[in-house]
């Protein structure tokens, strides 16, 4: 176990207090010598990663003189994760399974990667979605139909193919997957050529919410697979609930839950971590209004990464402000 996770550990019993000292922190930093760039990996334009880079690049140009983020558009997680490996990019965003995949050198990785966690940013509900009115009306249903399972690279590929592996689709039973990502699964679910969509992100999905509009849309309920899902990967995945309201439902629908953590290569400068850290929970009801609705990030699920390792400048931030 590492120093780092030691002192997640023990933090976990006195955080939880409260943002009142995050703004008082934010003057700590000494604001001199040249100005730093770090590239962030995000995801594909038009989604929540893109949104949130962006978002936070620019409350980083507005709030720390010595720091500049320059956001990357990518394939997600899995794409993400390798930039950071090969020095392309210093920071990125990643979904829990795809980051602890990473660490642990699983497949899709051949190697373990050295990459380090800043926070637990939000958690994504996986989507299974499909026309109101047409013939899937269970998971079983899918076996043999085309199915929009996430772009290459990504962290939804990911949870797609597991989902679909423990719920038995496999085999003769498999069903046609098609690497689309958000904006051309949502055209394919629209025109037809796809008979479901499965998509991981926040509630609401701004472009769900738009196809709900256009098309009746029923959610297939996926919280049976959460504990063979827990079985098989580990506890990255939760039980979650879509609520009633969203996407026009009339009741909720139970789902799977995957957190999504801001990632580090373990080289970053500990100032540069925690400058970015201190604009995160500044500025985190700005940052998570782009991606998700009624998100909170709070600190005692901030550290909860798993077996991804937190940055030595992340712990050091965390115990500066809060104990």
């Amino acid at each position: 176990m590492t120093s780092a996770m030691v002192s997640r550990r023990r933090m976990l019993g006195v955080l939880g207090a409260g943002f009142g000292g995050v703004a008082l922190a934010a003057g700590c930093v000494q604001d001199t010598g040249p100005a730093q760039r770090l590239r962030l990996a995000t995801g594909p334009e038009g989604g929540p990663y893109n949104a949130f880079g962006r978002a936070l690049a620019t409350a980083v140009t507005e709030n720390t003189p010595r720091l500049r983020i320059a956001p990357t558009s990518t394939s997600a997680s899995v794409d993400n994760l390798r930039r950071l490996d090969d020095d392309s990019a210093e920071l990125a965003l990643a979904m829990a399974d795809a980051a602890q995949d990473a660490v642990l050198g699983r497949e899709p990785f051949s190697r373990p990667a050295q990459v380090t966690a800043l926070a637990r940013l939000y958690v994504n509900y996986t989507h299974m979605v499909v026309p109101a009115d047409g013939p899937v009306r269970s998971l079983s249903d899918l076996a043999g139909r085309p199915v929009a399972a996430g772009g290459r690279g990504s962290g939804v590929q990911v949870v797609a193919g597991r989902l679909l592996r423990v719920a038995g689709l496999t085999g003769e039973r498999s069903v046609r997957e098609r690497r689309l990502e958000l904006a051309a699964s949502v055209k394919a679910l629209r025109e037809g050529t796809v008979d479901a969509l499965i998509w991981s992100g926040g509630v609401p999905t701004p472009a769900l919410s738009r196809l709900a509009r256009e098309l009746p849309l029923r959610f297939l309920p996926l919280e049976r697979q959460v504990s063979a899902l827990r079985g098989r990967y580990g506890p990255v995945y939760t039980a979650v609930t879509i609520p009633a309201g969203a996407y026009g439902l009339k009741e909720p629908v139970g789902t799977i839950g995957v957190g999504n953590y801001l990632m580090s290569r373990s080289d970053v400068p500990r100032s540069a971590v925690r400058e970015v850290l201190q604009v995160v929970f500044d500025r985190w009801r700005v940052l998570l209004r782009e991606v998700t609705a009624g998100a909170r990030l709070e600190p005692r699920f901030a550290i909860s990464t798993g077996a991804v390792p937190l940055h030595p400048g992340a712990v050091a931030y965390y115990r500066s402000v809060y104990g």
